[in-house]
């Protein structure tokens, strides 16, 4: 009971980073183009991280030195499997920024809480029965938050699809190797792995330059250390004792605080259809982490 409250609150926590990543997503691409943020965006996840895991370290009394720890072989496996969905995922939602509105891009980025369950029966990973109602709670509640009145089909919305798709896949690799591995490490090594992908495309299908860079420091920073650097590594240790298709409902709370924080930092209105959209979000993911807390007492 208390390992799985722990997990939702750092998935909690993660999606509030994630929810106001949307408005620095947003701006850097009035700058700069999509690989070259994320190239950039990890690439600080990863020089913030090195120094957090090194002060991790001095807690620890394995007999094993910060250098050592990384000569992990299924370590290094877990963070590239989990690298590169990451990598398509991330590029595929910053393409689909160009042509698709942040609340749109939203709603079919977390398209991913109808994907994840597909894949967990697959994987023999049955979600309880209370999982296909949330879902449809939260799919309906996503939708009055994000496309109420949205009529057309963009190239953009097509690729946030692909998006879903790809982080429905790291997130259940994240499931498959939360618990074995170091929290931090993981992240930092899936995050380098989408920074060197994210540079090589950049090399040779943008131009990047410092003169368009700098200018963007703030919401590169932001993405970078917090969203891909705290908010992920949030992610692989919420994770470590939660179902995947739980886990999932609860990330889709990124878009509810996407909308919040368009109301408390840029002063928006919530409309009526939104206020019902957050609601049925909140419901669905209340609704998700019912069934375990019986099964806790009944043990």
């Amino acid at each position: 009971m208390k390992k799985q409250l722990r997990s939702s609150i750092c998935l909690l926590l993660a999606t509030m980073i994630w929810g106001s990543t949307f408005v620095a997503q947003s701006v850097g691409m009035d700058h700069i183009g999509p690989f070259t943020f994320q190239a950039v965006r990890c690439a600080l996840a990863v020089i913030g991280l090195l120094p957090v895991i090194a002060i991790a370290d001095r807690k620890k009394y394995d007999g094993k030195s910060f250098f050592s720890r990384w000569a992990d072989k299924k370590l290094w496996k877990a963070g590239i499997l989990c690298g590169i969905p990451l990598f398509l995922a991330c590029n595929l939602q910053q393409l689909g920024l160009v042509d698709t509105d942040a609340g749109k891009s939203a709603f079919l980025t977390a398209m991913y809480i109808v994907i994840v369950p597909i894949f967990g029966i697959f994987l023999k990973k049955k979600p309880s029965k209370m999982i296909p109602i949330s879902v449809a709670l939260a799919v309906a509640g996503l939708y009055c938050l994000s496309c109420v009145g949205v009529t057309s089909i963009s190239t953009g919305d097509l690729l946030l699809l692909g998006c879903a798709f790809m982080f429905a896949v790291q997130i259940i690799f994240v499931d498959i190797f939360a618990v074995s591995v170091d929290a931090l490490r993981l992240n930092t090594i899936q995050a380098l792995v989408c920074a060197v992908l994210s540079g090589i495309v950049m090399i040779f299908a943008e131009e990047p330059s410092w003169q368009t860079i700098i200018p963007c420091w703030l919401p590169l920073a932001y993405a970078g250390f917090l969203s891909m650097g705290a908010a992920y590594s949030l992610q692989i240790i919420g994770q470590q004792h939660l179902q995947p298709s739980a886990a999932s409902l609860i990330m889709s709370l990124e878009s509810v605080f996407a909308v919040l924080c368009g109301c408390l930092i840029l002063h928006e209105r919530l409309t009526n259809w939104e206020i019902i959209g957050c609601v049925l979000v909140f419901a669905a993911v209340i609704l998700s982490q019912i069934p375990d807390k019986k099964k806790e007492m009944l043990i």
